[in-house]
């Protein structure tokens, strides 16, 4: 490369502060920002406006409410009131239970409740890990430094909570879009003992200072990885299997996004862990590869495979355009495995691998355009709707993040922003914003939407509202904190600033941090009462109502391969 562009490789030139404002990436990612401030916005309008129309509504009928004598005793209330809904809207989802074989039903439940769990835990950890920030002498024990706390965290909730999340929630798709049994249902048992068992295994050897030497993502060292990658296999194939022996002549495009993710993150844990490339920079290259894969290979693209059948379901209507997914899908398969190195602008690499990334990174704007474009078109319509659910907030927020943060992801990758903001905290900032702004948000989405459907059991709308609200102030406190000091920290080693001035500089910011954390994790214990009260079986739903009928999603004929 460097033969076909001349001097390109000795091309780099020192950054300055002069005019950093003006920065592209920077002014992206102010514009961005807005956009998060506008719909938080919108959804606190959206549920005002119900709640002003319901207090007119409850007013006017009290002084229409008419005179009634029952001296049976046999009506509780009138009302003539013509706008109460009588068939639009359930008080409980009993009636609109779906007939899901027993063991599926079961085997899900026990997904997502171990998710849930590990959830819960994972963030217990963060919230200690964030404290630290603010009182680094909290304790002296080894077992609990934040360099050992730390990777627990991080893998914890990557493939604890969101792996085992989205592979609950991917039984219930690919059987449902398929029209067809899982293969085997002991496979799914055994892979979820699996990766469960490799994930204490590994965070036991990570608390005990036993790791893979310091590999992002990648640190629990590979006897502990391997049973995770055994699961991930037995899981390819009862997904393969069941879209394999579909009733169904299409395939739906949601398994086009979710076996995809699993063929590319087996592939991507095996040549993490190979020794044969773990040499010198060669080692640097892995890492930015298996670092940036795994958050868009595995994460986003098994989670847009998820939005694709849980967000046309819930608003009750087909998706808007199967060619859009197909262009999302087909980009996001040729730019995403091609950005890994971004993470290391101005590293010894070589300059054009270094530009290549960017590029790529820049072409990720196609993708998530088209699959943004895609979900809000599909929500169309559904203001009054969004007023009336907390469910229908969590998917809006996951879509807009999905756009933010992807999109401030593309602008970071530039080189003065690479070079202010990497290594801050201004990466953590992103890194909350697209895990948690995005694949947690849309994990909570699916669940609400999906488990009160196989249960029979809805959960209390204020708690739901209450998670909601906690979470996302709680994400964009912990987010703009960081952003904030992570420029001006970024800044300040620009200047050539002593690096001891820009930690002191920073704890007003670890401050918010912590608020921000406490709020999400209190979200969290939330959340986990809620699925406690979904997951429980009900008795109306002994005998839930048989659907005759695929949801509104499958109106449309599904992408052919």
């Amino acid at each position: 490369m460097a033969f076909f562009l001349p001097g390109v490789s000795h091309a780099q030139a020192t950054p300055t502060t002069a005019n950093w404002i003006s920065s592209p990436g920077v002014i992206g990612t102010l514009v961005l920002i807005g956009i998060v401030l506008l719909v938080a916005a919108l959804v606190v309008g959206a549920r005002v406006d119900r709640m002003l129309k319901d207090l007119r509504r409850a007013n006017d009928a009290q002084k229409q409410k008419p005179t009634l004598i029952d001296h049976r005793g046999l009506v509780s209330d009138a009302t003539s009131d013509p706008d109460i809904p009588l068939v639009d809207e359930k008080k409980t989802v009993g009636s609109l239970a779906m007939d899901v074989p027993e063991g599926l039903r079961r085997m899900i439940l026990w997904y997502l409740g171990s998710a849930v769990i590990w959830l819960v835990f994972g963030t217990l950890v963060g919230q200690y890990v964030g404290m630290k920030f603010v009182w680094p002498d909290m304790d002296q024990i080894s077992w609990l430094s934040f360099g050992r706390l730390r990777p627990v965290h991080t893998n914890t909730v990557f493939w604890g909570w969101a792996s085992l999340a989205m592979i609950g929630l991917g039984y219930f798709v690919v059987t449902r879009t398929s029209g067809a049994s899982v293969p085997s249902l002991r496979n799914g048992w055994r892979a979820l003992w699996l990766m469960n068992g490799s994930i204490v295994l590994g965070n036991v050897l990570l608390m005990a200072g036993i790791n893979n030497g310091g590999g992002e993502y990648r640190e629990y060292i590979w006897p502990a990885m391997l049973p995770f990658a055994l699961g991930l296999f037995l899981t390819f194939r009862n997904f393969y299997g069941t879209v394999k022996r579909r009733t169904i002549g299409e395939i739906y495009i949601s398994n086009w996004y979710i076996l995809a993710a699993l063929t590319w993150t087996l592939v991507l844990v095996t040549i993490g862990y190979l020794p044969w490339y773990q040499n010198g920079l060669g080692e640097t290259v892995i890492q930015g590869y298996y670092m940036h894969q795994g958050v868009g290979m595995w994460f986003m693209t098994f989670t847009l495979g998820l939005l694709y059948y849980y967000l046309p379901s819930a608003f009750n209507r087909p998706i808007y355009s199967y060619s859009l997914g197909v262009l999302a899908f087909w980009t996001q398969m040729l730019f995403y495995t091609m950005i890994g190195t971004h993470h290391f602008v101005f590293a010894p690499l070589p300059w054009w691998l270094q530009t290549v990334a960017i590029v790529f990174s820049v072409g990720m704007f196609i993708p998530v355009i088209a699959g943004t474009t895609n979900f809000l078109m599909t929500m169309r319509g559904s203001w009054s709707a969004i007023g009336k659910s907390y469910v229908l907030p969590f998917f809006l927020v996951a879509v807009v993040f999905y756009f933010v943060g992807s999109t401030q992801g593309s602008l970071q990758a530039f080189r003065f922003t690479n070079h202010m903001w990497h290594f801050t905290d201004f990466n953590v900032a992103h890194s909350h914003m697209t895990m948690y702004g995005i694949i947690t948000f849309a994990l909570w989405a699916c669940m609400y939407a999906i488990v009160p459907r196989i249960t029979g059991r809805e959960p209390s709308q204020l708690l739901v509202g209450a998670h909601f609200w906690m979470a996302f102030i709680g994400l964009f406190a912990y987010m703009i904190s960081l952003m904030a000091g992570g420029s001006i920290k970024g800044l300040q080693w620009i200047d050539g600033k002593p690096f001891i001035d820009t930690v002191i500089g920073s704890r007003p910011y670890w401050i918010w941090r912590a608020i921000g954390g406490s709020l999400m994790f209190l979200s969290h214990l939330l959340f986990a009462w809620n699925f406690i009260v979904m997951a429980r079986r009900d008795r109306h739903a002994e005998h839930p109502e048989q659907l005759t009928t695929e949801p509104a999603v499958l109106e449309r004929s599904p992408v052919t391969a």
